[in-house]
């Protein structure tokens, strides 16, 4: 992510000035460098205790991070990286790193997803390399619809850490080393899901793999960072009056908690750390620099 986010600085990088959609548009590098810092200062992040989605949950936000809200988020997720809407509860970046620039190593994505209550019963008796097995067939599948919609292919290589489940905190993490197409540097996606009554938390980390080693000297502290509130908690849950998920922790971890076609789209998903300003920052500049063009 950190190279891709330097390759759209060079590609503005001159004594000059470098051509920007046809010749008669120009941009140098300073006005460039500008317009970045300019969005940079523009995020309002917050640090200590942060209320999340209405209440429903407290982030404490761990040392050495910092917590960007729901609404600037959607603008960091959409119209500079390039993604659809979302309904993000927030973005946690490293303390030094920025949206925009070379130093982004990983950021992490939070929402919520009140699927229901899931059981996990199931928790101690799921083979993961069976499971990652059948992970593997899915994607295997799902990729010729992702190429037909202009999306490069996923390899699941394979754990870059294997699933493990905190029966006692509720709380289920895991990651997966990706390959996209025939990018020369595999992709790290680092999932962590708190299990809440009527749904989950997910804090999902997506960079390449060599963020694994800086993540995981973290990864105690972003565990630790979220609990749900009174009222939500796993604990509180009323068979008679709440709902029960489909699936349990082996459904969670494998992504069957939607359709094939749903999970392409969380696969989909995916790509937003990847793909980081190669479409919308262009667009966005372009607005700044030259207006809409007809």
């Amino acid at each position: 992510m950190k190279n891709i986010s330097i390759l759209i600085l060079c590609l503005f990088m001159s004594k000059a000035t470098f051509a920007l959609y046809d010749s008669t548009e120009v941009v140098d590098m300073e006005a460039y460098q500008h317009i970045v810092d300019s969005i940079n200062d523009s995020f309002n992040y917050e640090y200590g205790t942060v209320e999340l989605d209405g209440g429903i949950a407290t982030l404490t936000v761990p040392e050495g991070y910092k917590f960007l809200g729901a609404e600037q988020s959607n603008f960091v997720l959409t119209d500079l990286w390039g993604n659809p809407p979302s309904e993000v509860l927030g973005l946690l970046f490293p303390k030094e790193t920025l949206p925009i620039g070379g130093d982004l190593t990983y950021a992490v994505e939070i929402t919520y997803s009140e699927e229901g209550y899931i059981e996990d019963e199931d928790a101690e008796d799921i083979d993961y390399e069976a499971l990652l097995e059948e992970m593997q067939s899915d994607m295997e599948e799902v990729n010729p619809v992702r190429v037909e919609q202009g999306y490069a292919p996923i390899t699941l290589v394979g754990w870059a850490s294997a699933p493990f489940y905190d029966k006692e905190n509720k709380k289920l993490h895991w990651a997966k080393e990706l390959k996209f197409g025939d990018a020369e540097t595999n992709t790290l996606n680092y999932n962590i899901r708190v299990l809440g009554r009527e749904g989950f938390l997910t804090m999902n980390a997506i960079g390449e793999m060599d963020a694994l080693p800086l993540f995981n000297q973290d990864v105690d502290k972003i565990l630790g960072s979220v609990e749900f509130n009174e009222g939500y908690k796993y604990g509180e849950f009323n068979p008679k009056m709440d709902r029960v998920a489909a699936y349990g922790i082996g459904g969670l971890v494998a992504g069957k908690v939607l359709a094939k076609a749903g999970f392409f789209a969380v696969i989909a998903k995916a790509w937003k750390f990847i793909a980081i300003g190669a479409v919308g920052l262009f667009g966005l500049l372009r607005k700044k620099f030259f207006g809409a063009k007809e």
